[in-house]
């Protein structure tokens, strides 16, 4: 008796090893990369890009998914392979140093005088459960004293062009495109660096 039940056991053992070990591990996603702008010969100025702060259901490895209008989920099995974070910080740095080339567009280490700070808050970086992935917030534009000279929201919305968390991570980096361009606008109609 005692044999048949450390036989049992050892097999039972086995079995749940094998299944531990035929679990795959969750896909990584990295929002596009797009080519580097160039840096201007003589900047008319320098802009410093804050990380953005990031509602909480966002700073999680999973990409969000709106199941419905109150529902959200995390996925377990399609995560961002770096800091959701970080990604945008690049993102939009590289966008509006391309849209903005007569200034120095840079992050916020260093030396910060005669520089203005854009600070970002997302509210939504996710995909909707009708096939659309949303990016909003609002930007801020403080002067080196800290004051604040502009303050708008953003919302920026592209269609999947097809199922599945690829599509959805390409269709997110559009829509955090839009919300970088809009800011760019804002930025040059203001007229800051004179």
């Amino acid at each position: 008796m005692f044999t048949w039940m450390r036989y049992s056991l050892l097999l039972i053992c086995l079995l749940l090893s094998a299944c531990a070990s035929s679990v795959t591990p969750p896909a990584r996603y990295m929002l596009p990369s797009d080519p580097l702008a160039s840096t201007p010969r003589q900047p008319e100025g320098t802009l410093i890009v804050s990380a953005p702060r990031l509602a909480h259901y966002l700073d999680v490895d999973g990409i969000v998914m709106q199941l419905d209008d109150i529902t959200l989920n995390a996925a377990r099995e399609h995560q961002w392979a770096e800091g959701l974070g970080r990604q945008l910080e690049r993102r939009v740095r590289a966008n509006l140093s391309k849209a903005l080339p007569t200034l120095r567009v840079m992050r916020s280490e260093g030396d910060q005088s005669n520089a203005l700070t854009l600070r970002l808050n997302v509210d939504q970086f996710q995909g909707r459960f009708d096939g659309i992935a949303v990016a909003s917030g609002q930007w801020q534009l403080l002067n080196d004293a800290g004051e604040l000279l502009e303050m708008e929201t953003f919302y920026a919305e592209t269609p999947l062009a097809e199922d599945g968390y690829p599509a959805l991570v390409r269709a997110l980096s559009d829509s955090w495109d839009q919300a970088a361009e809009l800011i760019a606008t804002k930025i040059r109609q203001g007229d800051y660096f004179d």
